[in-house]
């Protein structure tokens, strides 16, 4: 599987022959007027079969920026079909206060190429509860937000990580010479046993490492 990292946590995954994008990022000019740095561009020639949005804020929903008339499932929970079949989606929360400050969010997971892929979103809550670790299951890529602020840092994705049990983790969500807020994911990666960093913001799964634990895989930022 063809994985692409855009920023933030906005990824391209594609088999060859189906692509599915997830939380791709719309226009953020306004936050120039806050002083925010946030410098990745919307992602721009890029066709999809299925595209994912995992909660409503202008850096995850830029849907208009996505061709090729995708299947769009945003903001959502259930067990939804689609052109790569099941894909489920998760209820969970931007915050630790059960949705009530920076709202809802969506954990989807689904299969690609033969992967499991589970991807977090803006995950915030203190911990993954039972029911949403076992609507998760057993997977093979994980896509967790790192960044700390807005999300769950170092420590809570790692503790996810070491839950889950996936085979390969991609931090997301964090700071870049792109943006001028959140943490790194340096912290994070201290906390893993084994690091595979590349040299571009794409990989192919079969290329990566694999290790008796969890490899965590840091893509150049793109």
């Amino acid at each position: 599987m063809r994985v692409e990292w855009h920023g933030q946590s906005a990824f391209r995954l594609s088999d060859g022959e189906t692509t599915v994008v997830i939380d791709p990022i719309g226009d953020m000019s306004a936050a120039a007027s806050r002083g925010i740095v946030f410098d990745y561009p919307p992602i721009a020639d890029v066709d999809a079969h299925v595209l994912l949005v995992t909660h409503e804020h202008g850096d995850h929903n830029g849907v208009e920026s996505i061709g090729g008339d995708p299947v769009v499932l945003r903001s959502t929970a259930g067990r939804l079909e689609s052109p790569i079949g099941e894909v489920i989606a998760i209820a969970s929360e931007h915050d630790e206060q059960a949705g009530t400050a920076r709202g809802p969010n969506t954990i989807f997971v689904f299969e690609l190429d033969g992967l499991r892929v589970a991807h977090f979103g803006d995950f915030g809550q203190s911990e993954l509860r039972e029911e949403q670790a076992a609507a998760i299951g057993a997977i093979d890529l994980l896509f967790i937000p790192v960044g700390d602020g807005p999300t769950i840092g170092a420590a809570g994705a790692m503790a996810i990580v070491e839950r889950l049990r996936p085979r390969w983790v991609v931090p997301m969500h964090y700071r870049t010479p792109r943006i001028g807020f959140l943490e790194t994911e340096e912290a994070f990666v201290e906390l893993a046993g084994q690091v595979q960093r590349l040299e571009g913001s794409a990989f192919d799964t079969d290329e990566l490492d694999v290790g008796e634990t969890a490899v965590v895989v840091v893509p150049a930022a793109p």
